[in-house]
């Protein structure tokens, strides 16, 4: 008797559960860059086996969780296809006790220097799949200058993902990039600071990067726990 298979409706309430934000289209994007090969029934709609779900359960947990480009998640396949373990995978899942979010964000404050730790590289098409954001409001954000590529590259890094899920979800509450370039005047304004402060330090000794990075995650914390009191009354 041939295993069971699914359709992709069957297959889309299954991922839902831990994926709430995962759609038809989605399934078929990774689908159509070669991630994925279900079966075509003779009457021509897929068919997903118990395999093809695993796989798109990897797909999905390590690009909300890891935020992998594509192309490192189609080395990781091929490397799993050939029964090998992809590195830095099994590490990862050991220590995330619970499934996060899909949208949630990287850490609001930035952490400290760790040596073999895989920078976040994703293009253009692979920032909208990952922050969900539409076309429109992507182009609307790099026009803003809030959503830039790294220096000297046309890829995106972990700031700009970050960005772009959070105007994503800022969007639900009526906040565009008009609101958001506020935020970076705010943020400009605190960076000013910051570099005034590291400057008059280092007037008296030497200032080292792990300096910056601790005046900086100080200011932060300040602003966190400032907004949250201005919030609360």
């Amino acid at each position: 008797m041939p295993p069971a298979t699914k359709s992709i409706g069957q297959v889309l309430k299954v991922l839902k559960e831990d994926f709430p934000d995962i759609t038809i289209s989605k399934i078929r994007f990774l689908e159509g860059e070669g991630l994925i090969s279900p079966e075509r029934a003779p009457s021509g709609y897929r068919r997903y086996s118990v395999h093809d779900v695993k796989r798109l359960q990897y797909i999905l947990d390590v690009q909300k969780n890891q935020y992998l480009p594509l192309k490192v998640i189609r080395e990781n396949l091929e490397a799993m296809d050939a029964g090998e373990a992809p590195p830095h995978v099994e590490a990862a899942q050991a220590s995330r006790p619970t499934p996060q979010a899909p949208e949630e964000l990287p850490p609001p404050l930035p952490p400290r220097p760790a040596t073999g730790k895989r920078a976040i590289h994703v293009t253009r098409k692979e920032l909208l799949q990952i922050s969900g954001l539409t076309e429109a409001t992507l182009t609307e954000l790099e026009q803003h200058r809030l959503v830039v590529p790294r220096r000297g590259t046309m890829h995106y890094g972990r700031d700009a993902l970050t960005i772009a899920v959070a105007a994503r979800k800022l969007a639900a509450y009526g906040m565009d990039a008009r609101h958001l370039r506020a935020i970076k005047q705010v943020a400009e304004r605190e960076a000013a600071l910051i570099d005034q402060a590291v400057q008059a330090h280092s007037r008296r000794r030497s200032t080292s990067r792990q300096a910056v990075v601790e005046v900086m995650q100080l200011v932060m914390y300040a602003h966190a726990a400032l907004l949250r009191t201005s919030v609360r009354s």
